[in-house]
């Protein structure tokens, strides 16, 4: 049986909210559960992807100058940082 390769894409879903708090900070829930968090993964791979792709997220968030940083941070995150790197 021939084993699978798989390979990590990063995207970025671009969008904008309207908020009439004072700061940003106060529009943005701080208590998202896992199980919301894998629900929210579902629903994306589900609607934008075909199917046996999988999303990971780490909701957040952050100015488009940032953006390419929060990737690389996210990288980080699931497949761990290259020894030496």
């Amino acid at each position: 049986m021939e084993e699978k390769k798989y390979v990590a894409v990063p995207f970025a879903l671009v969008g904008f909210f309207v908020t009439d708090k004072p700061s940003v900070e106060e529009s943005i829930r701080t208590d998202l559960t896992p199980e919301e968090l894998e629900k929210l993964q579902d629903l994306i791979a589900r609607f934008l992807f075909k199917e046996g792709v999988r999303v990971a997220i780490y909701p957040s968030v952050v100015p488009p100058e940032q953006a390419s940083e929060a990737v690389n941070e996210l990288e980080n995150l699931i497949f761990g940082e290259e020894e030496g790197g």
